[in-house]
């Protein structure tokens, strides 16, 4: 029952905590809140800026020349196509932790617009999915990110993520080996990421290897312990004798 509760506890950590921020004055373009992948389909038949590349729509004249206004507005403000496109990235996440999918969604498309190859475009559009519960869509878009960028340690993160959030369903060890071989090609990228160290924490608990879900408790709590929740290191304390 254990291992039920803490996969819960981490669902909602899927995003990578590089770009979790304190909230921010932002205000929502539209109140109404979807809350599931149904809604957001049947919404996203009409609005192409609910689907990831804007759903590849062929847009009318009117349509480009607002994008080239908007392309041109931040290539001014940031000074090149990359940092205007993190800068949106990083906007659509502060929207997704407040609960806004749509507008997150929005600014992911417009971090696209931005620079088409940036990976970490893929690994929001990925958040979006997993947040409406859609995991196949999440790693979909996961995956397209790898194509662009193999060695990112936030997107392999995720993709983890996705496969041992299967396992209280599936029972299948299976699930939990591919989370950990991916969590370990993560981390050897980068050892400080502190939501691959958690996850790493999580599924070593899942395992029932408690030296190594101690080992990496501690090594993420050194750099700060940014994604550990109460619940999780209650949980440690309780299977591992963690003081």
């Amino acid at each position: 029952m254990k291992h039920f509760i803490i996969v819960a506890l981490i669902l909602l950590s899927i995003t990578s905590c590089n770009y979790a921020q304190q909230p921010t004055s932002i205000k929502s373009e539209l109140p109404e809140r979807i809350s599931n992948y149904e809604d957001w389909k049947k919404e996203a038949e009409s609005n192409i800026r609910l689907n990831p590349k804007f759903g590849n729509a062929v847009k009318s004249e009117e349509q480009k020349e607002a994008d080239q206004r908007l392309i041109d507005d931040y290539l001014k403000q940031q000074g090149s196509h990359h940092k205007a496109s993190e800068v949106l990235v990083k906007l659509g996440f502060d929207y997704l932790y407040r609960g806004d999918v749509r507008t997150s969604m929005y600014r992911f498309n417009q971090a696209w617009l931005l620079e088409p190859k940036n990976e970490n475009v893929f690994w929001g559009y990925s958040a979006v999915y997993f947040t409406l519960g859609n995991h196949e869509m999440a790693m979909e878009q996961l995956n397209e990110g790898l194509t662009l960028n193999p060695n990112s340690s936030n997107i392999l993160t995720d993709k983890a993520t996705i496969y041992f959030a299967k396992f209280p369903t599936s029972n299948d060890p299976k699930d939990l080996s591919a989370a950990l071989d991916l969590l370990n090609q993560s981390y050897k990228i980068d050892s400080t990421n502190q939501n691959t160290l958690f996850k790493l924490s999580v599924v070593y608990l899942m395992k029932k290897d408690c030296k190594n879900a101690l080992k990496y408790y501690d090594e993420c709590n050194t750099l700060g312990g940014k994604p550990i929740t109460k619940e999780f290191k209650t949980a440690l304390q309780e299977l591992c004798g963690k003081k």
